[in-house]
């Protein structure tokens, strides 16, 4: 069960979309869906709904609004092809952590106006760039995150980046899940590592595992990358990061 929304935001309307389970009977606990660099698409549509499925009211909010609405990659294509790829990069270069914060803001003031979501604590959850969405949402709101996962998260803890998520972890109270791709050239093992390291340093509470075998975009049925036993292991995590603390 889907439905499309508009929210107001400090950069303009956020295109987004509720799911819920089917005949789900209101409110349920709220989960923030970040998709990957490719934005709205089939197979993130689906994710949603399974992740829904499990009890929850999700709201997957379009990544690119301040450039388009809806889908952006057209349907055929892929964040692979070279007449697609400028685009997503381009796009993607706006989100900054300051544009990123304002998102936030106006996603958790949707949770607390639409009737779907309960109040009280959420879940966020992102993949590819995302991930580190996700860790900033959390650390941004500790009072109200209180899960936060990304699955085969980019550049998280690159030592020259002063923008890094792994530098604002200080803050976080969510219980925090990793999963990551073993051989992931987008978040190599220092990374993974610095940010480990981090979070331990800071007492957050988490859960770092490697997806032995997969490969970055594990989770995006419409990549090459795609691996079904691994997106289904990070279906039954995500599902029982969630179930323990929502």
């Amino acid at each position: 069960m889907s439905r499309s929304i508009d929210i107001p935001a400090a950069d303009g309307t956020i295109d987004a979309h509720i799911v819920t389970p089917d005949n789900a009977a209101g409110p349920l606990p709220a989960v923030v869906l970040f998709t990957d660099i490719g934005g709205l698409r089939p197979c993130y549509h689906e994710k949603a709904q399974q992740v829904a499925d499990h009890g929850y009211a999700l709201l997957m909010p379009n990544l690119y609004y301040r450039d388009a609405a809806g889908t952006v990659v057209p349907e055929g294509k892929s964040f692979r092809d070279p007449d697609v790829r400028p685009t997503l990069l381009e796009y993607a270069a706006r989100l900054t952590p300051e544009a990123q914060a304002r998102d936030f803001t106006a996603l958790l003031s949707c949770l607390d106006s639409e009737a779907e979501f309960a109040p009280g604590k959420v879940g966020v959850v992102g993949y590819c760039m995302t991930g580190a969405f996700a860790l900033r949402m959390a650390a941004q709101h500790p009072g109200r995150v209180a899960a936060a996962a990304g699955f085969h998260s980019a550049r998280l803890a690159e030592a020259d980046d002063p923008d890094s998520p792994v530098h604002g972890v200080d803050t976080i109270e969510a219980r925090v899940y990793f999963g990551h791709a073993d051989q992931d050239a987008l978040l190599p093992p220092e990374q993974i590592a610095r940010m480990d390291e981090a979070l331990a340093q800071a007492g957050v509470h988490f859960t770092t595992e490697l997806f032995k075998g997969a490969a970055h975009g594990f989770t995006a049925k419409d990549a090459p990358s795609y691996d079904a036993a691994a997106d289904a292991l990070h279906h039954k995590r995500l599902a029982m990061l969630l179930e323990e603390t929502l």
